[in-house]
């Protein structure tokens, strides 16, 4: 097997040009030119795959369906860009990006935690414990865990909502609002002296 292989790959031709650039015809139909400052074109026997080296290490490939991998060796960085516009960064920590047309960006952590960035400022997070925080873009948040409970934070104020339909509300000027599901309502002022307890 690596006999055949090897007669495979074996040169066929070989030119050298004037400018210092050596191209190499391989049995198998692929074409390898050498560029003078070290970079290396590789084109596929059928023509439709080139991938170049450069010197630096970092390589280059163009898919038939003209898909563009690109990997940045000192980073160690891949970046693919298909025809239909979405780009896709691959880190060396496991982190993914993903950036679509319509200017949305989607990235995966490590940690499994996924960030949607929108065009529109719209953000929404998703932590592997299910808990997910939406943001909008004047700085109003909902924070959904995944134990049922709901948090709302405004300029005005921050509530938390309780799966058994308890609502607790503080506002900006510290006073406090609690609404529990059996109809009884409690108010504090700033300083947290009850001022209401209806039942």
């Amino acid at each position: 097997h690596q006999e055949r292989r090897k007669s495979e790959e074996e040169v066929q031709e070989k030119i050298e040009y004037r400018d210092g650039k050596v191209e190499e015809v391989l049995t198998d139909g692929r074409r390898i030119i050498t560029f003078r400052n070290g970079t290396k074109k590789e084109i596929s026997a059928d023509k439709r795959t080139m991938t170049f080296s450069f010197f630096n290490g970092d390589v280059k490939k163009i898919m038939p369906d003209q898909t563009v991998i690109y990997y940045y060796a000192d980073a160690q960085t891949t970046h693919t860009a298909y025809p239909d516009g979405l780009e896709v960064l691959q880190f060396p920590n496991n982190q993914i990006e993903k950036h679509y047309p319509d200017g949305t960006k989607e990235i995966v952590f490590p940690d499994s935690t996924v960030k949607c960035l929108y065009s529109n400022g719209f953000k929404e997070t998703i932590f592997p414990d299910g808990t997910v925080v939406k943001a909008e873009k004047n700085g109003d948040k909902i924070v959904v865990f995944s134990n049922g409970q709901k948090e709302i934070h405004t300029v005005q104020f921050k509530r938390r909502e309780y799966p058994d339909g308890t609502v607790r509300t503080v506002y900006y000027n510290g006073r406090q609002e609690t609404k529990y599901s059996t109809g009884r309502v409690q108010i504090k002022d700033e300083e947290g002296n009850i001022i209401l307890d209806k039942k």
